[in-house]
Formats: C-alpha cells, structure tokens, sequence
C-alpha cells in the first residue's frame, strides 16, 4: 500500500480539542507532500470529531487512527511507525499535539532528514530554548536529560524531545515489538537503540512554547517512572552494540 506523501507526521493525541485544529491548520500549510496521523486515545473532548471534520476536507492529507483507551504515548508512536511503513512514507515525524512544537521547524527537519537517520527538535543547543516553564520544570527536564545521557551513553543534548524525524528505513531495521517502554521514556529507549545500532543522528535547534489550552500530560508518577526506566534500560540495552545493524545512510553521505 502506498501513500502520495514523502512525509508522515504522526500527532499523538488525549484530550487536545482545544489545541488540534490550529495544530492541523499549521501542518496543512506546510507542502502538500506532509501528510499528518493522529493517534486518539478515546478522547472525551471531541478530539476525534476536529481530525474527522479536517479529514473531510482533505482526505488526501489527514488520517486518524482511533484506539479503544487511552494506551500511551509509546504505544501510539509505535502504532503510528506501522501505519507509515506500510503506506510507505520516507519520513516519519512525530510531534506533540498542544502547539509546544511549532510546525516552522519541519522544513529544517526534513532538509536535515537528508543526510541523517534521524533528527532531533532540540531544545538544548544553541539557537533553541524554552518559553513559558517555570524554573521547576526546567530542572526536572534538564535533569532527566543530564541522567539520561550519564546512564545510557547517549549522544544528544535533548534526549527527551517528541519532536522528531525518523528515516522510514532505520524504523524498518527496529523491532517495534521489543519497545516496552511508555510514556516519554519511549523517547529515550528509541533514541538508544538508534544509537546503538550506528544511526546517524542529528539535531537542529527548535524553540518549544508550553501548551497554553488544555492539560499537561506529565505527571510526577510520569516523571519518577522516567527515572527509574533510565535503569532498566540500562540493562535491556546492553547487548545491543554499534555497528550490528546498517544505518539508513552511510556516514560518509551523512558527512558530505
């Protein structure tokens, strides 16, 4: 089965009927080879209705992937990386639903999605940064990022960003099935396979705006979860080393 899109962007959503039309509305000025997928997790807002009301106007663009319960951020990453293989999209984006991602940086993404298996929205080199968090939230996100790079090794300056694009290629190579993390910490385990599996991997800087209409998703429960997925992924990860998989793109190419 395929699609007439190059790129898929796939918008997890949970109540974020405030929120989803002006996201759709920004990502549908973008050229006409972006389509968008939103998971709905069983809204009780009227998510769902906003994306079936935009899907009539473009059929072409828009899908919707409803699940019967709210089953998870990394569930509904997963979900959404299988609808775009087997629609054969080449770039899988994944973005959050409360407008925090602004829709300008997906050129840049995808420019850089050229010579990279996958590009990182990051919030922590320069040029990027953070506007409307307090300095509560700010630690706790630099902290996990700290902690994430110390214990599993990873490269990237923002380890926690959703704001990404996936080469269809180095998606294929994964197996989607062995990823049990949820939540954000799905970010953090797809990120370290990516790594250990010799992907090339890049960041630009974004500016990530907190959500102004509806409610955070991140709770404290959330956060220690994180924490402690940290550790266990340790383990999980270790006999995954650089080098057992082929990246999408040589890092000669990369480095042209």
């Amino acid at each position: 089965m395929t699609s007439t899109g190059d790129a898929l962007v796939i918008v997890p959503t949970y109540n974020e009927a405030e929120n989803i039309g002006r996201l759709l509305t920004g990502l549908l000025a973008e050229p006409a080879s972006v389509h968008v997928l939103v998971v709905d997790d069983a809204s009780q807002d009227g998510t769902a209705e906003i994306v079936r009301r935009a899907r009539h106007r473009h059929p072409d663009r828009v899908h919707l992937l409803e699940r019967e319960g709210k089953l998870g951020l990394g569930t509904a990453y997963i979900a959404g990386f299988r609808y775009g293989m087997e629609h054969s999209y080449r770039y899988l984006l994944t973005m959050d639903a409360d407008l925090s991602h602004h829709p300008g940086h997906l050129g840049e993404i995808l420019h850089m999605g050229q010579i990279a298996d996958l590009v990182i929205g990051s919030r922590y080199i320069a040029g990027g940064g953070i506007r409307n968090w307090g300095p509560h939230r700010y630690l706790l996100s630099s902290g996990a990022n700290t902690l994430a790079r110390l214990i599993l090794g990873l490269n990237a300056r923002d380890c926690t960003s959703g704001y990404r694009c996936y080469r269809t290629g180095l998606i294929r190579q994964l197996d989607l099935d062995a990823i049990t993390s949820d939540g954000y910490s799905c970010l953090m385990e797809l990120l370290a396979i990516c790594q250990r599996r010799g992907a090339v991997i890049r960041e630009i800087p974004i500016v990530f705006v907190d959500r102004r209409a509806g409610h955070s998703k991140i709770s404290s429960a959330e956060i220690g979860k994180g924490f402690l997925t940290l550790w266990r992924l340790r383990g999980k990860l270790a006999g995954i080393t650089n080098g057992n998989t082929e990246p999408a793109i040589t890092r000669e190419e990369a480095e042209a």
